[in-house]
């Protein structure tokens, strides 16, 4: 199935830059690197010297000599440099939490983190942000530890082309009963071939299919429809994630097209397993639900540390500014251009509402969302907040409000923690998610846009009634059985990628 990228609210501006290069006629003075050393050591120092530019929480980081870089040398450089890194995030505290903003309660961090290889080889997997996919197309949940249902089906996959959906229940893997562990579905889900046996929504009939893994092309939009109630029209749209515009536009824009036709006043966004994408995507949907009398009111602002905003952190220009090509983007007399020519400051770093469409004003949003939902899902939130009546359903979001660039360091690149977004008042400390007005559990009985299913039945009734109903037996279960089931295949990119550079 896809990879899974753990990458903040990601600004993945990539930068290939090797460890920091120092003179070596520099006696280094007081609390500064040596100028010599290993290449592991240089890399430790590398990556030392960049939080101390450009983290987001850079002030918190002591001096060289107390944090001793080189300290965390080992006999694997990428478990050296994980390791420090894991450290470097450690320092800041919350005061909300009086833990580090960063702390997972692991060894790794929340947001920060190292990948092997460059950051110009793009995001990939078997689904990735660019609409390939090259899997089977299943993700599912291990209920109970006994029993296994399709959590979501990619369109366009071998498996959405043979009438797969959301809410099946898989009993047989080729004919022998399926063994409800993570490492045996898995197993199976990652074949090249695979007959599945299943029963439909409800337990109705049993099929059986088989499936052979092929490339296709997604479409992250995977249902909308239209609900009418009085004098309510809802109109419902599962995004799973936030592809390149490209990609996503073209069901997007029929969608809300369809939506205006149908004089859809009240709209329903299903965000439960989006953790972000293509920030260029996000900023397209929230244009496409603001009324037109936002055009030109704030959408939501990047803010990064003094150091960047105020062109005091001279290590930038060791980074080069990439452009989609993968080569180093030029000025217009052919002068190479880093990340020192990057406009770090507010004003450039605000983004305002544009109308796309034709679909009037909404009386109400509201958004289905799980911890799954993260970084440009949480930030389409955040942004609508202030100009308009949005709730929340499910259970609390991830809690992603920062952000990153890639900094390459020798065959590794780092991903740290560099920017906080924030709405236009000012509000985006979401550290610990967004909480939902009315929670409700995953309903995996059912497909997407399936009334029946829990949470678009609680959307659908807070629009039509104002009433939602905590329904406390059922999902009281439901909750339980899904806080216990293990989520295997489906997972899919987390953050938000910014390839749209402003320079100064």
């Amino acid at each position: 199935m896809r990879r899974t990228w753990i990458a903040a609210i990601g600004l993945l501006m990539v930068a290939t830059a090797p460890a920091c290069k120092k003179n070596p006629k520099q006696d280094p003075g007081p609390g500064n690197p040596p100028a010599n050393g290993t290449r592991t050591q240089l890399s430790l120092d590398s990556l030392y010297l960049y939080a101390k530019e450009t983290y987001l929480w850079y002030d918190a980081l002591p001096d060289y000599t107390t944090f001793n870089p080189r300290s965390f040398a080992g006999s694997d450089d990428f478990t050296s440099l994980q390791n420090e890194l894991f450290k470097i995030t450690q320092y800041k505290i919350n005061p909300e939490t009086g833990k580090p903003y960063e702390y997972t309660g692991g060894s790794s961090a929340k947001f920060s983190f190292m990948e092997k290889g460059n950051a110009a080889q793009g995001i990939q997997g078997a689904v990735d942000l660019e609409g390939k996919g090259n899997d089977l197309g299943i993700g599912v949940f291990i209920v109970g530890g006994t029993r296994v249902f399709i959590r979501l089906v990619e369109k366009g996959s071998p498996a959405y082309l043979a009438g797969l959906t959301r809410g099946c229940e898989i009993t047989k893997f080729n004919g022998a009963a399926v063994t409800p562990t993570s490492a045996a579905v898995n197993a199976a889900l990652n074949s090249s071939s695979l007959t599945i046996t299943y029963k439909t929504v409800g337990g109705l009939e049993e099929r059986s299919v088989q499936l052979t893994k092929a490339a296709y092309t997604n479409d992250p939009v995977y249902i909308w429809k239209t609900f009418t109630s009085g004098t309510n029209i809802t109109g419902y749209i599962n995004l799973g994630r936030f592809s390149r515009k490209s990609v996503a536009q073209p069901s997007l824009q029929q969608a809300f097209s369809e939506f205006a036709a149908a004089g859809v006043n009240n709209l329903v966004i299903d965000l439960r397993y989006n953790g972000g994408g293509y920030v260029e995507t996000f900023e397209y949907l929230a244009n496409l639900i603001g009324p037109a009398s936002l055009t030109g009111q704030v959408m939501y602002k990047e803010i990064f540390n003094n150091l960047l905003r105020e062109g005091r952190a001279p290590i930038l220009k060791t980074i080069p500014l990439m452009g989609a090509d993968g080569k180093q983007r030029t000025d217009g007399s052919g002068n190479p251009l880093t990340y020192a020519n990057v406009n770090f400051s507010i004003a450039g770093n605000t983004k305002k509402f544009q109308k796309e469409g034709s679909l009037g004003a909404i009386k109400n949003v509201v958004f289905i969302v799980t911890g799954s939902s993260a970084s440009a899902s949480e930030l389409t939130i955040n942004s609508l907040k202030p100009y308009m009546t949005v709730k929340l359903i499910g259970d609390t979001t991830y809690g992603k409000p920062v952000g990153f660039f890639g900094i390459g360091i020798d065959k590794y690149t780092a991903y740290m923690s560099q920017f906080n977004s924030v709405n236009s008042l000012d509000q985006g400390d979401y550290y610990a998610g967004f909480k939902p007005d009315y929670p409700a559990a995953d309903d995996y009985r059912y497909d997407f846009g399936d009334k029946r299913e829990v949470c678009l039945g609680k959307a659908l009734a807070f629009i039509n009634t104002g009433i939602v109903s905590p329904d406390p037996q059922v999902n009281f279960r439901l909750s339980e059985e899904v806080s216990r089931a293990i989520s295997v295949g489906g997972e899919g990119f987390n953050g938000m990628v910014e390839d749209r550079r402003v320079l100064k």
